[in-house]
């Protein structure tokens, strides 16, 4: 049986009077049509999830990456590594099974 995916539903803010539209990926996690290039960025901001999962990659720490992203924050991250890794697992135990 084929399984369906999740569509995404996209959500509209005002914000400073601007509209702000999104498909969250979680409550941090967003992608916003137009905001580069429909990558997952960090809810509000320009800030690719790529970019702070790399830093992470090389051993920069939660701590560290904060200093250089005050709009992020701890909770931000941790969503991300989560979404990240539920992402993996799924793609590949489908593929295994």
């Amino acid at each position: 049986m084929a399984q369906k995916r999740n569509r995404l539903k996209l959500v509209r803010e005002v914000q400073s009077d601007d509209v702000y539209e999104y498909y969250p990926l979680g409550e941090y996690v967003v992608i916003a049509p137009g905001v580069c290039g429909g990558r997952p960025t960090f809810k509000g901001t320009r800030v690719e999830v790529e970019v702070i999962l790399d830093w992470l990659r090389v051993g920069r720490t939660i701590d560290r990456i904060l200093e250089g992203y005050p709009s992020l924050t701890h909770a931000a991250i941790e969503e991300a590594i989560a979404l990240a890794t539920r992402a993996l697992i799924e793609r590949y135990t489908r593929r295994a099974a």
